[in-house]
């Protein structure tokens, strides 16, 4: 007995030492357990970590669930003699970050630190045991007798990207379902929690600064704004410095402390940094030597700060080894990949990567203004995080929604699965979710996912936004004809599975970006099926009963999957249910000016097509402005509506869109006059928005800004809406223009 157990540990002993990676690809077969019967041990070293020992309770947990055996767990001091081992240690001097290996029918899994090990346990019940994990509460597992290795393969692996974050709540909520996908469970791992980004307002609020100190802030237009801070200025510097010393100390666990610009394009443009940029070729330069300076006093961590929008060129100044440079995508066309429709990024990124290789990708996957819109860009994540690794990002960001979005579930998991192995193939690993998540279901939602992006794909001139909208593909991927082959996909997907509750109310979720297209559709009356109102036998409106099952039921999924968020700017699926409602009840209405003629007398921009017909079209507009509303940037909108003929009137009503941070505010307020020769105007009221813009002002909404008056006879309508023309002071885009945004006016 002592013989054989000295023989035993003798094999770990050496290879412990020795590691001897010279071996053939294939060894005998290892029969983990046969018929409820193990010859194993987990075996851990005596000092394991606990990241270690719950890697091994992992893995008895899934070799039990696949065969209902329980391998042992015992240190390397307490192993059995006569048993096989499959071995966890940690290695700091192997060439491979993740080993797998068979020697004499012990399986050894190393790595060179703990979390290494982890994953390669995780690679060890995936790949040779054929377990997948499709969500938190979702995963496939074989159910043996016999669990065998046939021709067992060694694995190694280095993995490219060495920081991999998806920004889902599927990871950063559940820490196993993270650790399985081989990601991040923060967003921001190592960096100190309020210094994630754009931190300039927070080292000086322009609340306590400005007033005493405008100079300190960015030079715009002759006057001081608090939108960026001035980088030229000593004593900036010093709070900076100041601020990133405190933080450090607040969180000694902390390794990294962003210094970054404010989420917008107002630089400062004073003497001193303008000289610099230009030096430079790019207003990186500024922030680049600032940040050497600050990340000079701090040597042994690392500072970062964005090369974004208007930092995002190179400058000719090398950032410090401990400088981390995350290079933003914000701008790009998600429509084909960032080499093909984003040349500018590809060269600017090639270009950081001259200057330095501590270089952290930003990367966008979902459309930000409506999360669960159809976003046709499945096809570009895996060029794209193949380009980010071939110019040496080893820390890659994919910014999605982190709260549901569309096909959620998948696109969490198969970001997940690029950035571990960027060489997996996209198709592919849509068909291994589809088919494991969906079951039966799952051949018809790849068909949608096939059938959306080829159609994307046949309008090379379309531009797909991180902040677009639906409408703006109701001729193109989103068409009426499209609209209705994509719902018999899904119609035909939950009958596939009518069996089981849990499989129809993953295709519920699955198709909650065709019923949101299909009911902004709707309010854009797009065809005879595709609107809100319909007409019956005797030629009265009534509301479209398709529309109102489809909000039904869009309502319902949300709920029953706890999705609440539309859009990032915290516009909610209660609130946009509510204003479709009352959509609903507005184009019921009797309306006096539905289809007039408009005439502007201020002139708008780019959206709506600056068509004034839009204002009285019986389309509603949602709640992004690309979706029917009519801008008007820096100046007030004033409209004439002509009723064609005189005729009573006891009430107007106009919309107005708000979305505070693209700088698109209600109005001030909204007078209406009337006259009947269309010269001679009298005003018969002023509404004024009794919700006046603060900087706690609701992001996103939609004001309905209504007169009623005693009946008057008139022709001829005008609308005044008053615009603040820019942006408060406090404002991130303080000094330039602001907008108004103007749906239907309703005359009745």
């Amino acid at each position: 007995m002592k013989t054989k157990t000295k023989r035993h540990l003798g094999k770990i002993i050496y290879y412990n030492l020795l590691f001897v990676l010279v071996l053939s690809c294939t060894s005998n077969s290892n029969t983990l357990v046969n018929n409820g019967h193990t010859d194993y041990e987990i075996v851990l070293p005596k000092d394991a970590s606990n990241k270690i020992q719950k890697a091994g309770e992992q893995l008895q947990f899934y070799v039990e669930k696949i065969t209902d055996v329980r391998i042992p767990i015992v240190r390397n001091n307490e192993a059995t003699s006569n048993k096989n081992y499959i071995y966890l240690k940690t290695n700091p001097d192997q060439k491979h970050q993740i080993q797998i290996e068979s020697i004499d029918k012990n399986i050894f899994i190393s790595g060179w630190h703990e979390e290494a090990v982890q994953n390669g346990v995780y690679e060890f019940l995936e790949a040779y045991l054929n377990c997948k994990w499709y969500s938190p509460t979702v995963e496939d597992i074989p159910t043996l007798k016999v669990l065998k290795l046939a021709q067992f393969e060694s694995y190694f692996y280095t993995p490219p990207i060495t920081t991999r974050t998806v920004h889902s709540r599927l990871f950063y909520q559940n820490e196993s379902f993270a650790n399985k996908h081989k990601v991040t469970t923060l967003a921001f791992p190592k960096y100190a929690p309020s210094a994630r980004v754009h931190t300039f307002h927070k080292f000086l609020p322009e609340e306590k600064f400005f007033e005493e100190h405008p100079d300190y802030f960015a030079l715009r237009n002759g006057k001081r704004v608090p939108t960026q801070l001035c980088l030229t200025n000593p004593e900036v510097l010093d709070i900076v410095k100041d601020s990133v010393s405190s933080l450090f100390k607040r969180y000694p666990n902390s390794s990294v402390v962003s210094v970054s610009q404010d989420d917008n394009q107002q630089h400062c443009l004073c003497q001193n940094c303008k000289a610099i940029d230009f030096e430079e070729g790019s207003p990186s330069g500024t922030m680049i030597q600032f940040v050497n300076k600050v990340a000079a006093d701090f040597p042994d961590k690392t500072i970062s700060t964005l090369a974004y929008q208007y930092t995002r060129k190179p400058c000719k100044t090398k950032p410090l080894p401990n400088v981390l440079i995350t290079l933003c995508s914000i701008e790009c066309d998600r429509s084909g990949s960032i080499e093909e429709k984003c040349p500018d990024f590809s060269e600017d990124l090639k270009g950081w990567g001259k200057l330095t290789e501590n270089i952290r990708i930003w990367d966008y996957t979902t459309q930000f203004t409506n999360f669960l819109a159809p976003f046709p860009n499945l096809q570009t994540i895996e060029p794209n995080i193949s380009f980010f690794k071939e110019n040496n990002a080893k820390w890659i960001f994919e910014q999605h929604s982190n709260n549901p979005s569309e096909l959620f579930e998948l696109r969490s998991y198969v970001m997940a699965k690029l950035l571990w192995n960027p060489k997996l193939k996209m198709d592919d690993l849509i068909s291994e979710f589809t088919n494991g998540y969906y079951k039966e279901a799952g051949i018809y939602i790849k068909e949608y996912i096939d059938l959306i992006h080829a159609k994307i794909n046949e309008d090379p001139d379309f531009f797909l936004f991180l902040y677009g909208d639906p409408s703006q593909a109701f001729d193109s991927y989103l068409n009426s004809d499209l609209l209705e082959q994509y719902n018999e996909l899904f119609n035909e997907a939950i009958n596939a599975v009518k069996y089981n509750d849990d499989l129809i109310q993953r295709v519920n979720s699955a198709k909650l970006g065709v019923s949101y297209a299909i009911l902004e559709a709707c309010k854009k009356s797009i065809s005879s099926k595709f609107r809100l109102v319909n007409k019956d036998a005797d030629d009265n409106p009534q509301i479209n009963p398709f529309v109102k099952e489809e909000l039904t039921n869009f309502h319902k999924t949300c709920k029953n999957e706890n999705i609440s968020l539309m859009n990032e700017m915290g516009f909610t699926v209660q609130e946009y249910v509510n204003n479709y409602n009352i959509a609903l009840e507005v184009v019921m209405k009797p309306n006096k000016g539905l289809g007039k003629k408009v005439i502007l007398l201020t002139k708008p921009k780019k959206y709506a097509n600056e068509n004034p017909q839009v204002l009285t079209d019986g389309a509603i507009g949602g709640n992004s402005f690309y979706a029917n509303w009519l801008g008007f940037e820096g100046n007030h909108m004033e409209a004439i509506v002509d009723l064609g003929q005189e005729m009573p009137i006891s009430s107007i009503s106009t919309a107005f869109l708000q979305v505070t941070n693209h700088v698109v505010f209600f109005p001030i307020d909204v007078t209406y006059s009337i006259s009947n020769d269309g010269k001679k105007f009298k005003p018969i009221g002023i509404v004024k928005n009794d919700y006046p813009l603060i900087k706690k002002s609701k992001v996103n909404d939609i004001k309905y800004f209504n007169l009623i008056i005693n009946e008057v006879k008139t022709r001829y309508i005008k609308v005044f809406a008053k615009s603040m023309k820019q942006p408060p002071y406090w404002h991130h885009a303080a000094g330039t223009k602001s907008w108004i945004f103007a749906d239907e006016i309703i005359i009745d």
